[in-house]
C-alpha cells in the first residue's frame, strides 16, 4: 500500500479498536505500530471465561463495512432477531426487536472478531504489530513511551510519533492525561459482577434452545443471558451482585452451585454438564463505566473505544461505539491534515456528549432486561410500540431501534424517543378526556 508524508502512528492495544483503527490508518496511507501487553491471541487463544460476546448492529456493521470487513463479520455471526425470556417455571416468552426482518442483532465471538481484525491489520504492508509489550507511560509532549518487553523487568523508552490509546478501559495512556491539568476523569462500578458460563451444542452440533434469539433469565436483582455461536454452542454470562445473600461471593462449591441453579434457572442446568468447574474455575470481573474528557492532548495522544469511554454491556453497544470511534477519528485527520490538535478536538466535541448518554442508556438497561423485561406491563409498553412504528413508521420510531438499528445519533435518538412519548402521552390523554365527555353525555 502506498504511504503518504505525515506523522506515523502507535495504537497502543491490539483488541477491538486497536486493531480496527490500525486498519482505518493503514488504509489513509499512514505508517501504523501496534503494540499489545498480550502475547498474541491468535497463538494462544484470547479471554476465554472472560468474555462477554458481542452484539454488532449497525453502528459496528457501518465501521465494519467502510474498510471492507462487514461480509466477514456477519459470516461468522448468528443474527438475534429478539429476546427470549426464561421464567422460573420454564416458560418462554419472545419478543422482537424490531418490526423489519432485517432489525436484528449480531452474535460474534470477541475472540473470533478480534483474530480476524489483526489479520486484516497485519496484512496491511504499512502495518507491524508487537505483541508483549507492555507501556508503563507515555510522554505527553515529545510522545516517547516506556514500554517493558516479554518477561524483562528492563524499562526501555521509544520514539512513538502520535499515539492512539486504545488500551481498554484501564487504559495507561489515559491514566497518564489524567495527571495532566484540567483533564477530567470519573469511574463508577456497579455492585454487580460477571462471570462466563456455556451451554455446549448437542450431541449433533445442534442448538439446545432457539439460536436467533438473546435469551435472557431476568431473576429481579441478578439475571444470565446466553448468545448463540455458529456451532450450536451458547456463551452465557451471569450478572449477579458481588456481595450478599444472593450474590457471587456466596455460592462456595460445585454442589452450592448446583443447588442454587436447579431453583433459579432450572431449565438451563441440563445443557450445562460443565456449570459447577465453570462456575468456580473462571474469573469474576467488575462493570465499570468511564467518563472522561478531553480524549486527547495536543497533536501527541488521542483516546478511542473504552480509553475514552467504557459502558456497561448491557445496551449492547460497547463495540460498537468502539468501532465507529474509527472512521470518526479518521475522517477528522484527513479534513485537517497538518493539524492534529484540531482534528483530535473535532472528533472529541462530536463524540463525547453521544457516548456520556449512551453511558446512562446502558446503566438503565440493565435495569429494564434484569427486572422488567417479564412484566406484562413491560411487553405492553413494547407491543405498543411495535404497532405506533409500524402504523407511523417515519414519525415513531422507538429508542431501541434507533440506537440499534441505525445511526442516529445516542444523544439525538434519546431526545427524539423524548418527544415522541410527550407526544403519545399527550394523545392517551386527550383520547381519554373524549372517551370520559362521550360517557358523560350518554348518561346525561
Amino acid at each position: 500500500m502506498n504511504t503518504r508524508s505525515g506523522p506515523d502512528f502507535t495504537v497502543v492495544g491490539a483488541g477491538l479498536a486497536g486493531s480496527l483503527m490500525a486498519c482505518y490508518l493503514a488504509r489513509a496511507g499512514y505508517q501504523v505500530h501496534v503494540l499489545e501487553r498480550r502475547s498474541d491471541p491468535r497463538l494462544t487463544g484470547g479471554g476465554e471465561g472472560r468474555s462477554i460476546n458481542l452484539a454488532i448492529s449497525a453502528r459496528g456493521l457501518d465501521a465494519l463495512d467502510q474498510v471492507g470487513l462487514k461480509e466477514q463479520v456477519l459470516s461468522m455471526a448468528v443474527p438475534m432477531r429478539g429476546r427470549m425470556m426464561h421464567s422460573e417455571d420454564g416458560r418462554l416468552t419472545f419478543q422482537r426487536y424490531g418490526t423489519r426482518e432485517t432489525d436484528v442483532i449480531n452474535s460474534v465471538s470477541r475472540a473470533g472478531l478480534n483474530t480476524l481484525l489483526l489479520d486484516a491489520a497485519g496484512a496491511a504492508g504499512n502495518v507491524t504489530m508487537e505483541f508483549d509489550t507492555r507501556v508503563l507511560d507515555v510522554d505527553p509532549e515529545s510522545g516517547v513511551l516506556d514500554v517493558v518487553v516479554g518477561e524483562s523487568q528492563a524499562v526501555t523508552s521509544r520514539e512513538a510519533g502520535v499515539v492512539v490509546g486504545a488500551d481498554g478501559a484501564f487504559s495507561s495512556i489515559r491514566t497518564r492525561l489524567h495527571r495532566l491539568d484540567r483533564f477530567d476523569y470519573r469511574q463508577d462500578y456497579l455492585e454487580y459482577g460477571y462471570k462466563e458460563l456455556s451451554i455446549p451444542a448437542g450431541g449433533s452440533g445442534e442448538f439446545q434452545m432457539e439460536p436467533n434469539a438473546l435469551h435472557i433469565w431476568p431473576r429481579g436483582g441478578a439475571m444470565m443471558i446466553g448468545l448463540p455461536n455458529p456451532d450450536g454452542s451458547f456463551t452465557c454470562t451471569l450478572f449477579w451482585p458481588l456481595d450478599g445473600p444472593l450474590s457471587f461471593s456466596a455460592l462456595k462449591s460445585a454442589t452450592n452451585v448446583r443447588e442454587f441453579f436447579s431453583t433459579h434457572y432450572a431449565d438451563a442446568v441440563p445443557h450445562m454438564p460443565r456449570l459447577g468447574f465453570e462456575y468456580l474455575e473462571n474469573a469474576t470481573s467488575s462493570l465499570v463505566t468511564v467518563r472522561c474528557g478531553p480524549w486527547s492532548h495536543e497533536d501527541r495522544i488521542v483516546l478511542i473505544g473504552d480509553a475514552a469511554h467504557a459502558v456497561v454491556p448491557f445496551y449492547g453497544q460497547g463495540a460498537n461505539a468502539a468501532f465507529a470511534d474509527c472512521p470518526v477519528l479518521t475522517r477528522c485527520i484527513e479534513s485537517h491534515r497538518g493539524d492534529l490538535a484540531r482534528a483530535f478536538h473535532e472528533y472529541y466535541v462530536g463524540r463525547k456528549r453521544h457516548l456520556d448518554v449512551l453511558a446512562e442508556l446502558a446503566i438503565a438497561n440493565f435495569v429494564e432486561m434484569r427486572d422488567h423485561v417479564s412484566s406484562p406491563m413491560f411487553r405492553g409498553k413494547k407491543r405498543l410500540e411495535r404497532i405506533l412504528h409500524r402504523v407511523f413508521p417515519a414519525w415513531f420510531v422507538p429508542l431501541y431501534s434507533m440506537v440499534s438499528f441505525s445511526l442516529v445519533p445516542y444523544g439525538d435518538a434519546v431526545r427524539r424517543a423524548w418527544r415522541q412519548q410527550l407526544v403519545v402521552r399527550t394523545l392517551g390523554v386527550g383520547l381519554l378526556l373524549v372517551i370520559l365527555a362521550g360517557a358523560m353525555w350518554l348518561w346525561s
